[in-house]
């Protein structure tokens, strides 16, 4: 199987970057890591080697990026308004420096955005909100408002609220969005959200599928047995799901 490692300095970040690709063609899948992990976390939860036979079949190329998930939304010395800010600085990397590599290294029409747990946040907020790059988005154990409070999961923004944090907030944004070309694209996008049953944010999940329903947007919705929010349930859901 094909493995690469790309790096580089990003002017919109002010920093390295780091990612894994894995596969040689095949729809590109954008993989975001969850909270506390890197480019690699992916591969260490192998699940890379659930999805080897497809990405050596040439069916799915991975682009596993990193996260600066520390320095935006967990980085609490930082005041909320510019967690916020710093994490839209991350979005325009994604859009405009990885996408772009991507695209010039894959011509494959079908671009496919993903993650787990905060990881989920990641490719639901980039799906939603630029749909237009998209043809699916696959979301486990995700968390789609990051300003709410369930058990040890606390406001990331610490009561804070501003038009930033709701236009990257799916479950605020899209029951007020009234853009039709927006939401036709929305439409025709594939869309899975997957999450466990005693997973704290089942009815986060629950709700946003409903704003789905409501929207007449078509999408599946799954709940399994139990949390489901490690590794070992990940490789399964990935096997079935993507």
């Amino acid at each position: 199987m094909n493995r690469e490692y790309h790096h580089w300095y990003s002017p919109r970040l002010g920093r390295d970057m780091e990612f894994l690709v894995f596969g040689h063609a095949g729809a590109k899948v954008l993989v975001f890591p969850t909270r506390d992990g890197r480019f690699y976390e992916y591969e260490n939860l192998r699940i890379v080697e659930t999805l080897q036979h497809k990405i050596e079949a040439g069916h799915l190329q991975l682009f596993c990026v990193d996260s600066i998930d520390h320095e935006s939304f967990y980085c609490f010395w930082s005041q909320p308004k510019d967690r916020i800010q710093r994490h839209m600085q991350f979005e325009e990397y994604i859009l405009n420096e990885v996408m772009p590599f991507m695209e010039a290294k894959n011509p494959h029409p079908c671009t496919i955005v993903h993650g787990c747990s905060l990881g989920a946040y990641h490719a639901a907020n980039m799906a939603f909100r630029h749909p237009q790059r998209f043809q699916k988005l696959v979301a486990f154990s995700g968390r789609f408002d990051l300003t709410l409070e369930v058990e040890h999961f606390k406001d990331l923004f610490n009561g804070y609220y501003d038009d930033n944090i709701y236009f990257h907030t799916p479950s605020h944004f899209l029951p007020n969005l009234t853009d039709q070309n927006q939401l036709n694209q929305i439409s025709r996008m594939d869309i899975t959200l997957v999450i466990g049953k005693e997973d704290p944010f089942l009815h986060n999940n629950r709700e946003f599928s409903h704003i789905l329903n409501q929207k007449g947007i078509r999408h599946g919705y799954y709940e399994w047995d139990s949390r489901a929010h490690q590794g070992y349930y990940w490789r399964q859901m990935a096997r079935l799901y993507i």
